[in-house]
């Protein structure tokens, strides 16, 4: 395993933690304490760490593709009956994963400046036998590599494929009947987003849609450092 993948660790996580507490206080501002009366409403990632979906297949993609587009965590329990109009506030639930990743993304581009800004005196990024310049490096590296990681996490949560963010905005918008039929497939939509990952054309379009979005605060980086 190479630094890079150790340094997305701790980022992918916290992200990981903030995209489902996102959900829960949405939840929770709509009218359904569920994910609150639970402890799902915090940035500590054990109460929403999932082994498989959290560790093992994040790690994977990390060690395969040096990327990281398939992640999940424990869903946040939502009870919709809570909800006055189930169709718009299930989106606003959905939409809030995802906008909490660019939200994340925005937050470790801040701090990627601020620590390229502030940087000890002795800091030399081309010293690399230097203690305090490893754990600056490691830093840099962690939270720029959060903002590639965050923006992709937004987008691949956005594929309109259950049960993934984006097909919850979907469903609100077909037919209660198509609806029903297009979330029963559940779970094994993984499966076919893991298949299209792993086709060419498919991939390259999810590639550059996070390039896009990413693109600005690497902008922002360059503009303030």
């Amino acid at each position: 395993m190479n630094l890079e993948v150790l340094n997305i660790i701790p980022i992918m996580l916290f992200s990981i933690a903030f995209h489902e507490a996102a959900h829960g206080w949405m939840a929770n501002r709509l009218g359904d304490p569920t994910a609150k009366q639970l402890g799902r409403i915090t940035l500590n990632p054990i109460p929403h760490i999932d082994p498989v979906g959290s560790i093992i297949v994040p790690l994977i993609s990390l060690l395969v593709s040096g990327r990281v587009f398939i992640a999940w965590a424990k869903p946040v329990p939502v009870n919709p009956m809570n909800f006055s109009n189930y169709r718009r506030d299930d989106m606003l639930v959905s939409i809030a994963g995802p906008a909490s990743n660019i939200i994340m993304a925005f937050i470790c581009t801040v701090i990627f400046i601020l620590l390229s800004q502030f940087a000890p005196d002795s800091y030399d990024p081309f010293v690399k036998d230097s203690l305090a310049n490893s754990a600056w490096d490691y830093l840099l590296m962690m939270f720029g590599g959060g903002i590639m990681l965050n923006v992709g996490l937004a987008v691949f949560n956005m594929i309109p494929i259950p049960p993934l963010d984006g097909s919850h905005v979907l469903a609100s918008y077909l037919p209660d009947r198509v609806a029903d039929q297009y979330e029963s497939v559940g779970f094994f939509g993984i499966f076919l987003v893991v298949m299209l990952m792993n086709w060419q054309p498919f991939a390259s379009v999810v590639y550059n849609v996070v390039a896009a979005l990413a693109l600005p605060f690497f902008l922002m980086i360059r503009m303030f450092t």
